[in-house]
């Protein structure tokens, strides 16, 4: 991998304009039956919060991994990250009117908690010297 290609895959501006890229996507398909904007402003809020939660959700993950040990170091982070991002995102689409909510956040949530998952995995296992 070039060092162009490698240091594109590390920026956190590349990751959260593909993750609005991709989750409002998402957003404008599962709301594709309502007239417009319904789709366009799903999409658009979707795209957004998805690319925050993109930005915040490793830190966060990363902090609570640290202070926390033993089992609770493995499921709390990605329980916690679930339960939050299910909720800034039923708000924001409430807010908004997506027609769709269910449909809406459920890939973005299924995407981000098995990122939290595997993510507080590997740091679980790397803390207990077994990574």
């Amino acid at each position: 991998m070039s060092a162009r290609v490698a240091r594109l895959a590390r920026s956190s501006g590349v990751h959260m304009a593909l993750a609005f890229v991709a989750m409002g996507t998402w957003s404008a398909f599962a709301n594709h039956a309502h007239p417009m904007p319904a789709p366009l402003v799903a999409a658009l809020i979707q795209g957004t919060i998805s690319a925050c939660i993109t930005l915040v959700l490793k830190g966060m993950i990363e902090a609570l991994a640290r202070h926390l040990a033993g089992v609770a170091a493995l499921v709390a982070p990605p329980l916690i990250a679930f339960a939050i991002s299910a909720i800034v995102l039923w708000i924001f689409h409430t807010i908004g009117g997506t027609p769709e909510i269910g449909r809406t956040i459920a890939l973005p949530l299924t995407s981000s908690a098995s990122y939290s998952t595997l993510y507080s995995f590997a740091l679980w296992r790397a803390k207990a010297g077994r990574g």
